[in-house]
This record gives C-alpha cells, sequence and structure tokens, in this order.
C-alpha cells in the first residue's frame, strides 16, 4: 500500500536548521580548500584533509538534521547504524578525491570540473546511502528523472563551490560561495526526497511516523562536535579567515635564481633612491656569484 509521507512535520524549523549546517560545513571546507592553495605542498595536504571532513561532516549533518523532519504516516522508522556511518565515510572520501584534485593540480578548468563532479557525486551518494540505511515496514521507491535532477544539482553545486574556493577573493567571496553550496545541498536534499515513494506492506494504528529526536541527536553529536572543533582551529589562522597568501618576498621563495634577486633589489633602487634594502637582500646579493 501506498505510504503517507510528510518532510515538514516541524515546519520550516528542519529545513533552515539544515540549511545552516549546509552553509556552516560548505564555509569551513572552502576555507580549508582556499587556505591549501596558499601554503607550500609540505602543508597543503592537512588543510585539504580537514577541508575534507568539514565538508563531509557538514552535509551529513544537515542531512540527518532535515531528516528528523521526516515522519511516514502509519510506520515506525528506525536506522541501521553500521550503514548510516558509513554514508558519512562515503562523503568524506569522496569529497576528499575532488579537494585533492583541486589542491594539488591548482584550480584549473579540467581540475575544477573533475574535483567538482566528484564532490557532487560524493554528496548525492551520501544522502542516498543514508536512505538505504532507513527501516521500517516496507520500501522505498524513486523517481528516476528526479533523482537525475538532484544529482545533477549536487554536481554543479560543488564544481560551482570549488571554482570560487579557487579564486582566493576574500572573506566575502567565500561567504557567498558558502551561501550557494548550502543552498544547493540542501536543495539536493529536498529534491531526492520529492523523488521518494513509500510503499508499506502493512500500516500499524498508532505507530509513530518518524524517528524520534532520542534516535537521531545522539548520532549527530560526534560530526557537530567536529564541525565546531574545526571552526575553532581555523579562528587561530588569521589568514584563513582573511583568504590572503602568505606575503613571501621573492628572495625568500624556493627555486628563485640569484639573478631574479638583483633584477628585484634593482627595480627597488629605482622606484626608491635613497633606500637601502634590508640585511637579508644583501646577504642574498652577496652569494650571486655562488648560485651560478
Amino acid at each position: 500500500m501506498q505510504g503517507t509521507v510528510d518532510d515538514y512535520s516541524y515546519g520550516v524549523v528542519t529545513p533552515l536548521v539544515a540549511f545552516v549546517m549546509a552553509c556552516l560545513g560548505g564555509a569551513l571546507g572552502l576555507r580549508c580548500t582556499t587556505r591549501a592553495l596558499l601554503v607550500p605542498h609540505s602543508r597543503r595536504r592537512a588543510w585539504l584533509a580537514l577541508g575534507s571532513a568539514v565538508i563531509g561532516s557538514g552535509i551529513w549533518t544537515m542531512h540527518f538534521v532535515a531528516m528528523l523532519g521526516f515522519r511516514i504516516e502509519g510506520a515506525a522508522i528506525h536506522y541501521d547504524q553500521p550503514i548510516t556511518y558509513a554514508s558519512l565515510g562515503l562523503a568524506i572520501v569522496m569529497v576528499g578525491v575532488g579537494l585533492f584534485i583541486v589542491g594539488h593540480r591548482g584550480a584549473t578548468g579540467t581540475a575544477v570540473f573533475t574535483g567538482g563532479t566528484i564532490t557532487g557525486l560524493g554528496v548525492a551518494s551520501m544522502h542516498y546511502l543514508g536512505m538505504a540505511g532507513m527501516r521500517f515496514d516496507g520500501r522505498f521507491t524513486y523517481s528516476t528523472a528526479t533523482v537525475a535532477a538532484s544529482v545533477l544539482i549536487a554536481v554543479v553545486a560543488a564544481t560551482a563551490a570549488l571554482w570560487a574556493a579557487g579564486r582566493v577573493r576574500g572573506l566575502l567571496w567565500s561567504v557567498g560561495a558558502s551561501l550557494v553550496m548550502g543552498l544547493a545541498v540542501t536543495g539536493m536534499h529536498y529534491t531526492g526526497m520529492a523523488a521518494l515513494r513509500v510503499h508499506l506492506h502493512s500500516a500499524s494504528a498508532g505507530a509513530e511516523g518518524g524517528p524520534s529526536v532520542s534516535v537521531l541527536v545522539p548520532m549527530m553529536i560526534g560530526p557537530l562536535a567536529f564541525l565546531l572543533l574545526a571552526g575553532v582551529v581555523m579562528m587561530f589562522d588569521p589568514l584563513m579567515v582573511m583568504g590572503r597568501p602568505d606575503q613571501a618576498s621573492v628572495e625568500d621563495k624556493p627555486g628563485v635564481p640569484a639573478a631574479a634577486v638583483a633584477s628585484h633589489l634593482a627595480r627597488h633602487s629605482q622606484l626608491h633612491p635613497g633606500r637601502r634594502p634590508a640585511g637579508p637582500l644583501r646577504h642574498h646579493v652577496s652569494r650571486t656569484p655562488q648560485n651560478r
């Protein structure tokens, strides 16, 4: 028999909180990605790994906050915890693959498209694997066209967000990208839910129509705590907030030949006649013959 579902049993509260969680995860994760593009390779992997875990935790938490408002009339809902947590791991891994492609190849067109596609597929896979972990006296079916639309929304949103992260244009640019990503991830979720059809084996009179808060909230404590901890860590890095690269002078950059340093000093003297160069600059100039 056809089941009656309600995605908004708490009104606009769960969609709004879900959107906030998606924006929070997107904002923190994209700042990590931006930061990774501005640091040496030795520290890049750490920022990308943190960004993957943050975005994965954010979209996973968004999904289950939204599911707090999901009800099936006449059917009690339970969750298979191994599958539910596997959806979190899948999200982190697939988002990580996308971020590492952009982080190591740069925000080029091919890298952003490839990384965005994989990240978007990770978002969609997390959603549908999380739904597969639901247990009730019945089964789900999906509208193929609507599912395809939800996946397309996730891929386009992830690609746009990674492109924005690679632009490195400061805090406001990042906030805008995070809002777009949060809106798209939340939209992807509810588009996927619109594709859902519920078929009940039997209806139980008086049965609770959805998962209780006591079931889902404990599952979300860990990812929520991780998001807060990641936010605190990033607050102590001003370059993370402002999105500006390290201001390394030309003579301190690896791989810069002594001739380039001498040319830099010559331009400096022309622009600032009478001003003596700093000590470290004189030291590099004196060693110019040794760099041949």
